[in-house]
């Protein structure tokens, strides 16, 4: 048997960034444990899962698929390679969607949720927002669904469908949310960072990268509200900017406007329907 500090050791010898995290997750603690036990040893199916999913990670796979979690607006979120994992740019769009003015019980809608990570960020800040949150993925909900009652968001409510096809009866929404996939079919960022290891519908959108968002753009105004102010923001590629905001004012959104990441890169585009002077 090894103990923790061997380990440890050894994974700095190789480099191997990752390994105390994992170390931790299979030993069902956190990561300051490891240094304050270091003398513990691990035994020999622990040791095993260990250097299992140890070389998983230096083939490329994905830290969060190897734990099962991520961290996103301060929640930890169960993931899974069913869904895509929760990036921290991302979370600009939960961002500028609560800088909105906004009233204090809304109807919203998120497309494609995913883990859920959107959807539940903004119901635990707007406890009085009603939000509905779809995807194509039956085992995706399901893991929304979980994430959902783990961070006990009663005020969600996930429907399966593509797109707005999910949406039954002719409700109205004030804010619509997408992080839709608006990646180029062959691009070749699609082989690094574990890409491979996502689901590849999650990732890409036509050969250009713009199909899906083209479809949200452009029948989002059929499902906002028509007497108030309604808002739609996506996430896009950094050198999308310009296309979604063609689109945006093709589509009659008026106040259309691109914000950056902490990169510096464009990411999250959004406007006002109906249009206002």
């Amino acid at each position: 048997m090894s103990t923790v500090a061997e380990l440890l050791s050894e994974a700095r010898r190789l480099s191997l960034e990752d390994a105390p995290l994992l170390l931790a997750h299979v030993l069902g603690k956190d990561r300051g444990w490891l240094f304050a036990w270091p003398e513990h040893r691990l035994d020999d199916v622990q040791l095993k899962q260990y250097r299992q999913l140890l070389e998983r990670r230096r083939q490329g796979e994905p830290l969060a698929y190897l734990t099962g979690e991520r961290e996103f607006w301060s929640l930890a979120l169960e993931v899974s390679p069913a869904v895509l994992i929760p990036r921290p740019e991302t979370e600009l769009l939960v961002e500028l969607a609560l800088n909105l003015d906004l009233p204090e019980s809304i109807q919203v809608l998120e497309l494609g949720t995913g883990s859920g990570a959107i959807a539940i960020a903004l119901a635990t800040e707007r406890p009085d927002w009603q939000i509905t949150a779809t995807d194509t993925s039956a085992a995706a909900l399901a893991i929304a669904r979980g994430n959902a009652a783990r961070h006990q968001a009663p005020n969600l409510d996930f429907i399966q469908g593509h797109w707005y096809q999910a949406l039954s009866g002719d409700g109205k929404y004030q804010l619509i949310l997408s992080n839709p996939p608006y990646v180029m079919a062959g691009d070749p960022h699609l082989l690094e960072d574990g890409l491979p290891w996502e689901p590849p519908e999650a990732l890409t959108a036509g050969s250009d990268g713009l199909a899906d968002l083209r479809i949200i753009i452009s029948e989002a105004p059929a499902h906002l509200l028509p007497d108030a102010d309604g808002w739609l923001l996506v996430e896009h590629g950094y050198d999308q900017g310009k296309a979604v905001r063609d689109l945006f004012r093709k589509a009659g959104f008026s106040q259309v406007i691109t914000r950056q990441d902490l990169g510096g890169k464009d990411r999250v585009t959004l406007g006002c329907y109906p249009p206002r002077p």
